[in-house]
């Protein structure tokens, strides 16, 4: 079972590019310390990424807070123009990092999602986008849209692989226009050209979003967290919103839901940062140690908190 920590940490509103929300957190290894990425929101609710240093056995522990955006938006009428959301990061063997990211378009009274690509050369201060367009967006296999992706570079077949989010359809659920989104699988032979091959995690009578998937492998298996919620009043009920799910494969491609070895749920305390629901994880190892990064109420309005195996 995960052993919850409590709070990592959530935005206090000092800071120009992020007065609110830290989503979607990212746990990225360094020599003495722990890195944290994670979305941000400024004053008109754009997104970007940035990042907290925090002690690796003492998470809650913040070191350094960045006190600017790591990768700022596009422009005018580019995927990204009104929101950028870090979704995993490679190291490249000529010492770059690569960030794949959800850019975000507003429409006029929804969003349009697809994925990015950026690097960095200075260990992580800061990133530059690739290519102008999206590394995948929109298509005949993803007609409303693309985004989160988690990637694993697989040496032993020599392919890319990468599970994401993807909305196959929208409807209007009192009066809002609500995506329903699954899990996919893509693969590439350089880790910027992809296609999408297979469903993952498809939908059922109450699983009608997959939110950002991570996996890692782990004995030879590939394992794969993930939440999901109801598409019907998710924001204000909280047993129709977000809770985090578990799923394992041994090729990477068919899955197998476990959801019920997951080991972690909403808090039952209505004070708490998780009570509403709980999202968005990244699972991580350190010392032989495993911990889980994961955001809580209001898509990480709340913050993120995060947790140890123990067993």
């Amino acid at each position: 079972m995960w052993q919850k920590k409590g709070l990592v940490y959530k935005p206090d509103g000092s800071l120009a590019h992020s007065q609110s929300h830290a989503q979607v957190p990212f746990a990225y290894p360094m020599a003495d310390f722990l890195r944290v990425y994670f979305s941000s929101r400024d004053k008109s609710g754009q997104s970007r990424p940035t990042f907290i240093d925090v002690e690796y056995d003492n998470p809650a522990q913040i070191i350094y807070t960045h006190t600017s955006p790591v990768l700022e938006l596009g422009g005018p009428g580019e995927y990204d123009e009104t929101g950028a959301m870090p979704a995993w990061f490679v190291n490249r063997p000529n010492g770059e990092i690569w960030l794949y990211y959800t850019g975000w378009n507003r429409s006029h009274n929804s969003y349009r999602l697809s994925m990015g690509l950026a690097s960095s050369t200075d260990g992580g201060l800061t990133f530059q986008k690739m290519f102008r367009g999206p590394i995948m967006d929109r298509s005949l296999i993803n007609p409303i849209w693309a985004a989160q992706p988690s990637v694993i570079f697989d040496e032993k077949a020599n392919i890319w692989r990468m599970w994401h989010i993807a909305a196959d359809k929208c409807e209007y659920i009192h009066g809002y226009p609500e995506p329903f989104y699954c899990c996919k699988y893509a693969e590439s032979p350089d880790g910027i050209h992809w296609e999408t091959k297979s469903v993952a995690i498809d939908y059922d009578d109450f699983l009608h979003a997959v939110g950002r998937p991570s996996v890692m492998q782990e004995n030879g298996i590939f394992k794969m967290h993930y939440s999901y919620r109801h598409t019907r009043d998710y924001r204000t009920d909280r047993n129709q919103g977000y809770r985090l799910g578990y799923a394992e494969s041994v090729d990477g491609v068919t899955w197998t839901r476990k959801d019920e070895l997951v080991g972690i749920g909403k808090s039952e305390n209505p004070d708490d940062f998780d009570y509403q629901m709980i999202n968005y994880a990244h699972c991580y190892y350190h010392n032989n140690k495993k911990y889980l990064l994961y955001n809580g109420n209001g898509f990480g309005a709340a913050g993120f908190g995060y947790a140890v195996w123990e067993g």
